[in-house]
């Protein structure tokens, strides 16, 4: 079994990137380093305030340390990176814009008053194990032990839990509509279609070229 350390260092740079960010916000805020307060997406002080940092960094607090904080951040390592290194194997451009869809998606649905949440990391990872179980629908995956479903229906099974458990509904469903947005436009409708309405932008690509050749270098360093 490879370390930790050479775990962390195989995981693809994308979901790499969004893990580690998630952890050090929520390591910071545990040790009284930053409050949740800076992370979170108020509206107001974007748009009169000029603090439009509030508009990425509410994408990498998962909450404090908690049961769900670990499950969240099991999904982004687990389904993350099985989307990036099988369906998005050699494509990280697309999938980079993918998650850049998912967050602008996010970022729109949030603005409607009744759908607002002043952190949309959670629903971000929604976002991913949504498209996850669209892409492997016939995974068998068990529920802490007691059951075992599909995985065309964990996100589902994962949204009643945290309703059951008193966890807010908004993020996870939040996380569920950006991610059938996403399959539908990049997915579905090109099959029926034949037309992508969702390619991935030019200008993506030399900033992807870019980081690759610096993780290449790390993966190469000892």
């Amino acid at each position: 079994m490879s370390s930790p350390a050479e775990f962390y260092k195989s995981l693809p740079p994308v979901t790499k990137f969004f893990g580690t960010a998630c952890l050090a916000s929520t390591v910071a805020c545990q040790i009284g380093l930053l409050s949740p307060f800076h992370f979170a997406l108020f509206y107001q002080l974007v748009f009169y305030n000029f603090q439009v940092h509030r508009l990425f960094t509410s994408f990498f607090f998962l909450g404090k340390f908690s049961i769900n904080f670990g499950i969240r951040l099991l999904m982004i390592v687990r389904y993350g990176a099985q989307l990036e290194s099988g369906p998005f194997q050699r494509r990280t451009a697309d999938f980079l814009w993918m998650m850049l869809f998912g967050a602008l998606s996010l970022l729109v649905l949030s603005g409607i008053p009744l759908l607002w949440t002043p952190f949309l990391g959670p629903s971000l990872v929604f976002m991913l194990l949504y498209v996850w179980s669209r892409e492997f629908p016939n995974a068998s995956i068990n529920i802490y032990g007691l059951v075992n479903l599909k995985a065309f229906y964990l996100p589902w099974a994962m949204l009643c839990l945290d309703v059951l458990f008193g966890s807010q509904i908004v993020p996870d469903l939040l996380g569920i509509i950006a991610g059938h947005l996403y399959y539908f436009l990049a997915v579905l409708h090109p099959l029926a279609t034949g037309r992508n309405m969702l390619k991935t932008p030019q200008w993506l690509y030399p900033f992807y070229t870019i980081y690759l050749g610096w993780y290449c270098s790390q993966l190469t360093n000892p």
